[in-house]
């Protein structure tokens, strides 16, 4: 009994310190005063912090540049995470792939700054060589983030396909369809939700960045996080506390939504299996 309270205890311990300072700034976000920790009684709650969101060009054209960078970086990193998630758990032993299993999973590890003093370097010396890309911008951006958003779609991949049982696909094999055919038309689908959630990690990922996005980015493509983390220097404002929660609910939103999803789809696979299985034992 005590153990059982002790348990609960720590994990709304937990729980509390992950999102009661979530929750406060939500709060503060309605909050009229522009003392961001100070509570205007009389004149709270109000929605003017958010009308002068809406009104702040500057903001709204960085997130848009982050939405943009974010969903070109996480598509990209999906399909260059799946070929070589599938290349590391299907080819077996070939001459290279010890490296080739270093080189993506380095960008786990690597710090930051490193990636982005390299990545930084890498274009500076592309654009004197062959004159691409021209400049720092979006493009830069993208191909950084992809750059470091692959190696965790690559994990995601992995471990899907380790465990992944792959009857059908012997079974259609066997019946002569292309491996081409047997790729698109069942193994694709079965590790969808893996691609999902490697989808949905990257774009966090690139959303979230900043060290990175300072090295590589130009004049004109500020992201958010690189546009908050400006004015948070020179003290946080109500409309901050606006956006962050609009931030909160749209990825709350997204969770929810790719929960149901996943286990949507992880029914439905379940159901094609025991299927096959009971067609294959009859």
């Amino acid at each position: 009994m005590r153990r059982g309270w002790f348990r609960n205890g720590m994990l709304g311990l937990g729980l509390a310190f992950l999102y009661v300072p979530i929750l406060s700034m939500i709060v503060f976000s309605f909050n009229n005063s522009r003392l961001v920790t100070v509570w205007d009684s009389p004149n709270s709650p109000t929605l003017r912090w958010y009308v002068r969101l809406l009104e702040n060009d500057q903001l709204l054209g960085a997130a848009w540049i982050s939405v943009l960078v974010a969903a070109m970086t996480a598509t990209g990193a999906v399909i260059l995470g799946t070929i070589a998630g599938l290349v590391l758990t299907r080819f077996g032993p070939f001459r290279g792939r010890a490296f080739l299993s270093a080189m993506t999973t380095a960008p786990l590890v690597m710090p930051e700054v490193i990636t982005g003093i390299a990545m930084l370097l890498l274009f500076v010396s592309l654009e004197q060589l062959i004159g691409w890309p021209e400049g720092r911008g979006m493009l830069t951006i993208t191909i950084a983030h992809i750059t470091f958003a692959m190696a965790y779609v690559t994990v995601v991949v992995q471990s899907r396909l380790a465990g992944f049982d792959d009857v059908l696909e012997e079974a259609a094999l066997d019946l002569g369809a292309r491996p081409a055919t047997v790729f698109f038309r069942i193994t694709l689908p079965l590790i969808l939700p893996a691609l999902v959630s490697g989808w949905l990690l990257a774009f966090t990922l690139s959303w979230d960045d900043v060290v990175i996005s300072q090295f590589v980015a130009g004049p004109g493509s500020s992201t958010l996080p690189m546009e908050i983390f400006s004015r948070v220097r020179r003290g946080v404002s109500p409309d901050i506390n606006a956006l962050a929660t609009i931030m909160v609910l749209i990825v709350a939103i997204g969770v929810v939504l790719s929960t149901l999803y996943m286990k949507r789809e992880e029914k439905r696979r379940e159901r094609e299996e025991q299927m096959a299985r009971r067609d294959g034992n009859g």
